[in-house]
């Protein structure tokens, strides 16, 4: 398996805007399984990071995401 190997740190920050904002880390490989899960409530902030064994992060909630490609709002399935 090929090292997973990043310039630069890739972090997420992770901002509840509503209580029970789910933040599922997924894994990297043949196989994607879910390895972390955390949930927010209102306020509440998580710093993430892509390493080699996190490939994706799922987030099911109201919640504003902050990247280095900007800034996105999630919004609660209706």
């Amino acid at each position: 398996m090929e090292k997973y190997h990043s310039p630069k740190s890739e972090y997420v920050v992770i901002k509840a805007i509503d209580d029970g904002v789910s933040v599922i880390g997924l894994t990297r490989g043949t196989d994607t399984k879910f390895h972390h899960s955390e949930k927010l409530d209102k306020g509440e902030v998580l710093i993430a990071q892509f390493t080699e064994h996190t490939s994706a992060i799922k987030i099911r909630g109201n919640a504003t995401i902050l990247t280095h490609l900007g800034e996105i709002d999630s919004e609660m399935k209706k």
